[in-house]
């Protein structure tokens, strides 16, 4: 039996709108920060420099980005993730 539910419209325990963090992960260089934030800037267009934070991993190799948007779909946010993931620049999102 097939799933016929639009991806729009499938389950999810999130309410949209809603507040979310994006996190991405990558190798410490100058721009990885400015990387993400255009990615995710793409699907989440009110998203401002200051809704980023990071965080150098205890060796400084890597660095952890972290975007605060306000969700408004299941497929934003798979869309956003689809991207950060195809950019070969981060390593892991969570």
């Amino acid at each position: 039996m097939t799933d016929s539910t639009p991806d729009n419209e499938r389950e999810t325990l999130l309410e949209f709108p809603c507040e979310f963090p994006i996190k991405a992960f990558g190798k410490k260089d100058g721009d990885f920060a400015k990387r993400v934030f255009e990615i995710i800037k793409v699907h989440a267009p009110e998203l401002t420099r200051e809704d980023l934070s990071a965080r150098e991993s205890s060796g400084g190799k890597y660095v952890a980005v972290t975007a605060q948007i306000t969700a408004h779909s299941q497929s934003q946010l798979d869309a956003i993730y689809s991207d950060l993931t195809d950019s070969g620049a981060v390593l892991m999102s969570l």
